[in-house]
């Protein structure tokens, strides 16, 4: 092959080429490109913004969950153990006896410890064992608050000598979270609005949300006289407490 015959080839060559190219390309849509260059300038311009918001909603609490239990001691681990065993057969009883059901009673946290002298072991010797110590806990929802005052006073009465908190609750907390949920969402969307206004952009589509928990609060506080050979019963006001949701929504913004 001469030099310039080559040169022909390499030139119809590359021809070809340009020509199988435009065919490839005509056989593009037109709306193809014209979506995928759309696509390309919302994804530049657009912008986002994330806020968080809250709502809490008010309501009466109609159950009370009450953590108490019984300590005893005694020279010997039986004795300490046997001990214990019938306080907290009293606080079961006393439980029953106010109409309490087996599914709102849980017993936890059962121990048995020495007791030492610490104070004979400074010369570097095995402290003494001066007896043992047996406890356990007792966990009970009350579900009629009017009655709590009196089953409280009753179970300190008849063997508990321990008391670790009262917290009141919802029996049903589903219906005032999801009322607080919908305030903490709207609550979130007023900030967004505020925020892109105040910024000069238009808010978009909802992009994001992320529950960030719920929490119940303040926890009504007691009174406790069990000490008092006169008190009737535990004075204790339930109150009224409050259901709070917390929601972070990030919006789409654009100019």
């Amino acid at each position: 092959m001469t030099c310039e015959s080559f040169g022909q080839y390499r030139l119809g060559y590359r021809l070809r080429l340009k020509a199988v190219a435009l065919v490839l390309l005509l056989a593009v849509p037109a709306g193809a490109l014209l979506t995928g260059a759309l696509l390309a300038g919302a994804a530049a311009a657009a912008g986002k913004i994330t806020v968080t918001g809250q709502g809490m909603v008010p309501a009466a609490p109609d159950m009370a969950t009450i953590m108490l239990g019984a300590t005893s001691q005694a020279e010997t681990a039986q004795g300490a153990m046997a001990g214990n065993s019938a306080a907290v057969a009293a606080i079961l009883a006393q439980l029953k006896a106010a109409g309490i059901e087996d599914r709102d009673i849980q017993t936890s946290g059962l121990s048995l410890n020495p007791q030492f002298d610490y104070n004979k072991a400074s010369d570097g010797t095995m402290p003494e064992i001066l007896g043992y110590i047996a406890s356990n806990n007792v966990t009970v929802r009350v579900r009629a608050l009017d009655g709590l005052g009196l089953v409280l006073d009753s179970v300190i009465a008849n063997g508990a000598n321990t008391f670790n908190g009262l917290t009141f609750g919802l029996a049903s907390p589903e219906p005032v979270m999801d009322a607080a949920r919908k305030l903490a969402v709207a609550d979130a969307r007023r900030k967004a609005e505020l925020y892109a206004a105040a910024a000069g952009v238009r808010l978009g589509q909802v992009l994001t949300i992320a529950e960030n928990g719920g929490y119940t609060d303040p926890q009504p506080m007691f009174r406790m006289a069990a000490d008092s050979a006169e008190a009737q019963a535990v004075p204790v006001a339930s109150g009224e407490i409050g259901v709070t949701a917390t929601v972070t929504i990030e919006f789409e913004v654009t100019e």
